[in-house]
């Protein structure tokens, strides 16, 4: 399944299954202060037909503030947060980055993109995967890193669950990116022992990469660390 097809049918599944938990939140509440049907629309501003879908969970478009002065009328404050997920959709520099990684392997490693984790149910993969005789490295693309501890935590826990023996990370060659990296030492340095130029040499040779590194990848070409 396309990527973005995953991604649809999750933010789907999980919008859908928050609204019915939504809808049932307020039909209780409701209930337990003896309101009506009626008394809560004349406050918030809908009909009876349209509040009785959203108890039930029936009313995928209904909107936000909508919910927000249903709750406030039931006694209820609605409260959203938005959390790392499984995967999310690239762009095209994204894309990029990783053919130009791809260029720089030795034609006898195996290459795939988009590998799902080999757990049932888990929606995380790796955006490509490397492999040669006797080992597998997941590699993550990133065209422009901001948080070195979400994304290091992110990392290890696709190794610890991905059957592979390290993970290799991809950035953009740039004075961003390699600041980021100069940053992130204390964080980075503990899972990404191997230095980047020598594991993408091995790659480059058809050879295990040595362990986890940070690739720095310039447009058609990759620089050194």
């Amino acid at each position: 399944m396309a990527t973005w097809q995953r991604l649809f049918d999750r933010g789907t599944e999980l919008g859908l299954t928050s609204l019915a938990r939504i809808g049932r939140e307020l039909r209780d509440a409701r209930r337990d202060r003896g309101l009506s049907l009626a008394a809560v629309v004349g406050v918030a501003g809908i009909s009876v037909a349209e509040l009785s879908r959203i108890e039930r969970g029936l009313a995928p478009m209904v909107p936000y503030l909508t919910l927000a002065r249903c709750a406030a009328v039931v006694g209820l404050d609605l409260s959203s947060r938005l959390y790392p997920g499984a995967g999310a959709l690239r762009d095209a520099g994204h894309v990029a980055l990783l053919a130009d990684f791809k260029a720089c392997l030795h034609r006898s490693v195996r290459w795939a993109t988009e590998v799902p984790l080999p757990i049932a149910g888990d929606l995380r993969a790796w955006d490509g995967l490397a492999a040669g005789e006797g080992w597998r490295f997941g590699v993550e693309a990133e065209t422009g890193p901001r948080d070195a501890q979400a994304l290091n935590r992110r990392l290890q826990l696709k190794v610890r669950d991905g059957e592979v023996d390290g993970v290799l990370l991809v950035l953009r060659d740039g004075r961003a990116n390699r600041a980021f990296v100069r940053a992130a030492a204390a964080e980075l340095g503990p899972t990404f022992r191997q230095p980047g130029p020598r594991a993408l040499e091995l790659l480059g040779a058809g050879s295990h990469p040595g362990g986890s590194a940070i690739i720095f990848v310039a447009r058609g070409r990759w620089a050194k660390r």
